[in-house]
């Protein structure tokens, strides 16, 4: 059985269709560069049972063709813009609260024992850098199209010293969406109403509330404002 789904001469979705036959692994790249985006198709595309979908170049245009597309597997850069070096962070946890069957997969240059433990955390089920060969990469999308993780070699080693780093309540771990969300629990909202202010759904006010939670070592929202309140985020 073959379906069709739409994908434009961008790489995003428009009202034209490119089959996409039944037992194949649909991909979504999300770099912000062109180039990197355009190699990464022409080295999955050679695979039998992978096909890329779609393209992305911001966090705004992912999260409107993901939910066009229905991908498998979402293989995400973390840095997304010249802004921030971990804007796809933030995506992924978006991505994961609407899409809950959603595989991401982190594929990024940037390498550090937090940063692989926050991707895991938001949601990524696989995190590896760019200088992985071939065979890596399509193993790693392999691996967690059948809903296990992967890891790099590097990207393990990292995460394993990330565990056993003594937990510190750092402030600066908390994304830029999360600290929005903490101001708007600070001024008494509910999850609906930090949803409706910040144009996301409901849920994925929840899946930020509870990150905060967690990354404050706190267990209620009015301690999360106090502890926000004693270390000056808020």
């Amino acid at each position: 059985m073959t379906t069709t789904i739409p994908v434009g001469d961008t790489g995003v979705a428009d009202d034209r269709a490119v089959d996409r036959t039944a037992g194949t692994v649909g991909i979504m790249l999300v770099d912000d560069h062109a180039i990197v985006r355009q190699g990464l198709r022409s080295i999955l595309e050679r695979e039998p049972d992978l096909r890329v979908l779609a393209e992305a170049s911001t966090a705004a245009e992912a999260l409107v063709v993901v939910g066009r597309v229905r991908p498998d597997i979402v293989l995400l850069d973390l840095k997304l813009s010249t802004s921030s070096d971990t804007e796809g962070l933030e995506l992924c946890a978006d991505l994961v609260a609407t899409h809950p069957g959603l595989g991401v997969l982190v594929l990024t240059t940037f390498l550090d024992d937090q940063l692989v433990l926050r991707a895991i955390r938001v949601g990524a089920k696989g995190y590896v850098v760019k200088d992985v060969d071939t065979s890596g990469l399509i193993r790693a999308i392999r691996d967690v199209s059948r809903g296990g993780s992967a890891f790099d070699a590097r990207s393990a080693a990292a995460m394993v010293r990330g565990l056993n780093a003594p937990e510190v309540t750092d402030v600066r771990r908390l994304t830029e969406r999360e600290r929005e969300v903490l101001r708007l629990l600070a001024r008494g909202h509910s999850n609906k109403g930090i949803g409706e202010r910040l144009f996301i759904s409901e849920t994925t006010a929840k899946f930020h509330v509870g990150n905060i939670l967690r990354k404050l070592g706190v267990s209620r929202r009015a301690e999360a404002v106090y502890e926000a309140s004693k270390l000056g985020v808020i």
